[in-house]
């Protein structure tokens, strides 16, 4: 099957890109850790806006990850197989 839409089209990653998105991954997890304890500590702490905050940041992480994805560098190249 071939998908023409770049959008849609699925990416293996090679281990640089895997490290990549690790990477990625774990400095929005330790983000989110910081800011949580930040926001809880307000004195008038609305969970709401947390869970927003929480569903962007998972948003912005899901970017960046794609961003590494679609680059070729980060790309197991099917001919070299």
């Amino acid at each position: 099957m071939t998908i023409k839409n770049r959008e849609f089209q699925v990416h293996k990653l090679n281990e640089q890109g895997i490290q990549r998105c690790e990477q990625i991954a774990k400095l929005f997890d330790e983000f989110l850790i910081q800011l949580d304890s930040i926001l809880h500590e307000a004195p008038f702490h609305d969970p709401r806006l947390n869970a927003i905050v929480r569903t962007k940041l998972e948003e912005a992480c899901f970017f960046a990850k794609k961003a590494i994805a679609t680059s070729e560098i980060n790309q197991i190249n099917e001919e070299t197989k």
